[in-house]
């Protein structure tokens, strides 16, 4: 049984889904008119590759779960949504998403994703990585995923590795480190222990958040899913800015992380992802669950 928390009437959701799109049309146009004629970008593809999630499935707002729509007799047979008529709703073709029924047909991503919001924010964000997952990515390699000029070339981006500890997190970075590097990292992610070792101050979960309300659907509000993407659009630029390429080609400014400057830069905006990557972990458990979005974990 869906516990419907409320029920929007015709006018508004169309409303509303009308401002998503707009708003997701800005966000991805850039990006659209660069495929559209075969253009390449080092900082923002990775927004569309890595997370493989196509500008039209951005643009499809959705209520979030327990909120029913009226008189949608369009949205019937979506994925994840149920007849809230079977829920108590008696308006006119009414439509609700379902948390139980996505629970239902996918319990162990459920349950992976249930952990992965839930544990990263209860844990404090961790400081000191300064963005190397990406200059370990090519350290005492020739040849590297992308095809761009090293800021301080081979030699200097080496030298840089070595005078640090390297200190990632995340598996979906490390599992992109030189055989080289591997070795001269704190500690070994695997898949299996990222709910263990996933935590807010790590650029790329802050990223993942964008991934977790993608794969959640319809249990999502639009305006929560945008912000995500935002988010990680916003930690993207920060990410690459931090990298050891040169992109000024692309009118990048570099972060040096290799100067105390840098450092100090690096970690002051990277505690900010960490806030609004947290604050939007318990929205959307707030959304799907119905826990307080200030609850503490």
């Amino acid at each position: 049984m869906v516990d419907v928390s409320a029920i929007l009437p015709r006018d508004e959701w169309v409303q509303r889904a009308a401002r998503h799109e707009e708003r997701a049309d800005a966000l991805t146009a850039a990006h659209r008119s660069r495929a559209a004629h075969g253009e390449k970008h080092p900082v923002w593809d990775f927004l569309f590759t890595y997370y493989a999630y196509r500008p039209s499935l951005l643009r499809r707002w959705h209520p979030g779960a327990g909120v029913a729509l009226a008189d949608a007799p369009e949205r019937a047979g979506w994925r994840w949504y149920s007849d809230a008529a079977r829920h108590g709703v008696v308006e006119t073709d009414a439509v609700v998403p379902d948390a139980e029924a996505f629970r239902t047909e996918k319990p162990q991503l459920a349950s992976l994703v249930e952990r992965m919001l839930r544990r990263t924010a209860s844990r404090p964000g961790q400081f000191g990585c300064f963005g190397l997952h990406e200059w370990a990515m090519v350290y005492r390699e020739q040849e590297h995923r992308h095809p761009i000029p090293l800021r301080l070339g081979q030699a200097g981006t080496d030298a840089v590795v070595e005078t640090h500890e390297l200190r990632c997190t995340h598996v979906d970075a490390f599992r992109f480190f030189t055989p080289e590097a591997v070795p001269r990292n704190r500690l070994a992610p695997t898949r299996a222990s990222q709910p263990e070792l996933e935590q807010p101050g790590c650029l790329h979960a802050g990223m993942d958040v964008y991934k977790w309300a993608m794969k959640l659907g319809p249990l999502v509000p639009g305006e929560l899913l945008l912000d995500a993407f935002e988010l990680a659009r916003d930690i993207r630029l920060l990410d690459m800015q931090a990298a050891p390429y040169d992109l000024t080609e692309w009118g990048v400014r570099p972060v040096r992380i290799e100067t105390a400057d840098g450092k100090a830069e690096y970690v002051r905006r990277q505690r900010a992802f960490a806030a609004r990557s947290t604050a939007l972990r318990k929205r959307m458990l707030n959304a799907w669950l119905g826990e307080p979005a200030s609850a503490d974990y």
